[in-house]
């Protein structure tokens, strides 16, 4: 409001001054009326964001909301700004989009990287929140810009078994167009199928140790697997795939050089799957050692 005010006073303020020929009241009265157009439609975006943007809203559709708000926002107000600043709007309109065809040639690696956005917002591949591996980068995403997906880094050099390095990862979202995107943890199904490799040596009853390590895994994961398992068979019924799919975790068998390898397969959330693994193996040592006589372990300096 001030802006108009004052752009609508510069006549009076200014007087008949000119600046390089041109009237200098015009020149000011633009420039406010610049300014206030800017600052109206920085309040609108406000405005429209606290009222499109619940507080209740999850995180994931928060940051895609805003992000294409902010997208729009911002195509409205250089156009907004063009015509205010040049008095005519459809001139404008074109010579926005005569720029916009010469930006395109310029900057056509930024270009695929918006495009690459887009993709993302209206195909959700990934959200924020999501771990996923693009091209050779894996993470768990902590940000999707205009141009870059931003990840949080998981394995990598420093560190393995699914730990955070500490290291940001900034992935272009052109990547997204031209290679494999991995998703470990999509929000209708935030799940994975993992196994756990436990090596008996051949005098072991297997029967018994299969049977045992199947209950030990049951009991510590069995209910939570069984439902999240319905809940899969529920999705996969709305697609053409046929799969059967245990809701109980299943023991499989291979030969070693001089042991037998008993793999337990299980569901479990990819960002616990490090600290499930660990206290499962915890959990099955513990039930074996209980059982000398009928479990017993390789001894080899192969193993």
């Amino acid at each position: 409001m001030a802006c108009g005010v004052l752009s609508a006073a510069t006549p009076e303020l200014v007087g008949a001054a000119t600046v390089g020929g041109y009237p200098l009241a015009v020149v000011v009265a633009r420039a406010f009326a610049v300014f206030g157009t800017a600052f109206a439609v920085g309040a609108g975006y406000h405005v429209a964001v606290s009222l499109a943007l619940s507080a209740t809203m999850d995180k994931r559709r928060r940051h895609r909301a805003q992000s294409v708000l902010r997208l729009a926002f911002l195509v409205v107000a250089a156009i907004a700004v063009l015509g205010v600043a040049t008095d005519r709007w459809v001139p404008a309109l074109v010579s926005l989009g005569v720029a916009g065809v010469a930006v395109s040639l310029a900057l056509q690696q930024p270009l695929l990287s918006l495009l690459g956005w887009v993709y993302v917002m209206t195909k959700q591949p990934y959200q924020v929140g999501d771990r996923v591996r693009i091209d050779d980068s894996k993470g768990d995403v902590i940000d999707v810009d205009y141009l870059v997906t931003t990840l949080w880094e998981v394995n990598g050099e420093l560190v393995t078994t699914n730990q955070p390095s500490g290291r940001h990862i900034t992935v272009p979202n052109s990547v997204v167009l031209t290679s494999h995107v991995v998703n470990f943890s999509r929000e209708e199904f935030p799940y994975v199928w993992n196994e756990l490799p436990v090596q008996v040596a051949y005098e072991t009853d297997l029967e018994f140790a299969q049977t045992l390590l199947q209950e030990t895994t049951e009991e510590y994961l069995g209910e939570t697997m069984a439902r999240e398992v319905e809940r899969f068979r529920r999705q996969l019924a709305e697609t053409p795939v046929e799969l059967e799919v245990q809701d109980r975790p299943s023991v499989n068998v291979k030969q070693g050089e001089s042991w037998v390898e008993l793999r337990v397969r299980y569901l479990v959330s990819p960002k616990r799957a490090q600290r499930v693994r660990n206290d499962l193996y915890e959990r099955v040592l513990e039930a074996f050692n209980e059982h000398p006589e009928r479990v017993k372990f390789p001894v080899s300096r192969n193993r």
